[in-house]
């Protein structure tokens, strides 16, 4: 029982929270644990004056969700999504507050298509509240520019900050697949491709799942970006603008990334096509020098009377004379048919 908690609770406290960090406006944050949390959240917007917190939870923890709603004054919209577990990318305006679903891919991605999951936020002008299943590597990201003592205005900045995280990560997979589609690309120029188009279109689906999964994103941006909350400071529409911009561009390299495997698994089935073509032009043409001496062999080993040239003396050099003329008119008409 007691091994079974703990596996729940690993990497998370007993409430489910991994993290948390206090921030004042241009300051570094400095690390709360859960007591330290309830307590600021239990002080007035007015004594807590410009400061705001982060706060990312463990959802696998069995108390995180209860937590949650007991002490953070977060929207249904919010508790809604987790429990609906969606997994389209949106941002929301509701309750005073943005809520968002974004896909990220897991700390440990291997170019697969479960290596994928969801980050559930919620951001207002006091804090910024992220929960998740699985480790993802924007999220460390953002922890290490904490850690680093990196200053941040406001809760929209950490959000902000998150989505650029999660493009870096982006454009660092289309790196990587583009080095390995090179790679490919090459191999098959010089005829030495030993990639499976199986695996290839296993690639393709990864990307085109990532695809899918964002692609709504920058569309919920705009929306937002053109009715925003009062509470977004002007600077933080603006890298809310930039992060848009940087996503669309990655998308589109998605978009071209597939299009070109797409190319090359239709090359690849051209060349295997190609070299089942010569393996039958091959087999057709030991069949048809094989035809005659088959043929005569089968006529001439018939247990029956009358067979021709069985008492003449050069009668097997007779056979083999014909059996020779016939099988080069036959791999004269063969080589004539030939394919180019």
């Amino acid at each position: 029982m007691n091994l079974n908690l703990a596996e729940r609770q690993y990497g998370s406290d007993h409430t489910g929270l991994i993290c948390g960090y206090l921030f004042s406006p241009g300051s570094a944050g400095r690390e709360l644990d859960s007591a330290e949390v309830a307590d600021w959240l239990a002080q007035p917007e007015s004594a807590t004056g410009n400061e705001f917190v982060w706060l990312h939870f463990n959802l696998t923890n069995s108390s995180c969700e209860r937590w949650l709603k007991a002490n953070l004054d977060l929207s249904e919209f919010y508790f809604e999504a987790l429990r609906e577990g969606t997994r389209s990318t949106h941002i929301e305006y509701a309750d005073n507050a943005l809520v968002a679903v974004v896909n990220d891919v897991l700390y440990e991605f291997a170019f697969e298509a479960s290596d994928i999951s969801t980050l559930w936020l919620s951001a207002d002008r006091r804090m910024l509240v992220s929960s998740r299943t699985k480790p993802l590597r924007s999220v460390d990201k953002l922890r290490a520019a904490v850690k680093r003592r990196e200053a941040f205005r406001s809760p929209v900045e950490l959000l902000v900050h998150l989505l650029r995280d999660q493009a870096d990560v982006l454009v660092q997979i289309v790196r990587q697949t583009t080095s390995r589609v090179d790679s490919i690309e090459d191999k098959l120029l010089q005829n030495r491709v030993d990639t499976q188009r199986a695996d290839l279109g296993a690639l393709r689906r990864v990307l085109v799942r990532l695809q899918r999964l964002l692609a709504p994103e920058p569309n919920a941006l705009f929306r937002l970006l053109n009715r925003p909350p009062r509470w977004i400071a002007s600077e933080d529409l603006q890298e809310l603008r930039q992060s848009t911009e940087e996503f669309a561009v990655v998308l589109n390299d998605l978009t071209a990334l597939g299009e070109r495997i797409k190319l090359l698994q239709e090359e690849i089935a051209a060349q295997l096509n190609e070299q089942t073509n010569r393996s039958l032009f091959v087999l057709t043409i030991v069949t048809v020098l094989a035809l005659p001496i088959n043929i005569v062999a089968g006529l001439l080993g018939m247990n029956v009377g009358g067979i021709p040239l069985a008492q003449h003396p050069h009668g097997f050099w007779v056979v083999i004379s014909l059996v020779a003329t016939v099988t080069a008119l036959a791999a004269i008409w063969a080589f004539r048919k030939r394919p180019g």
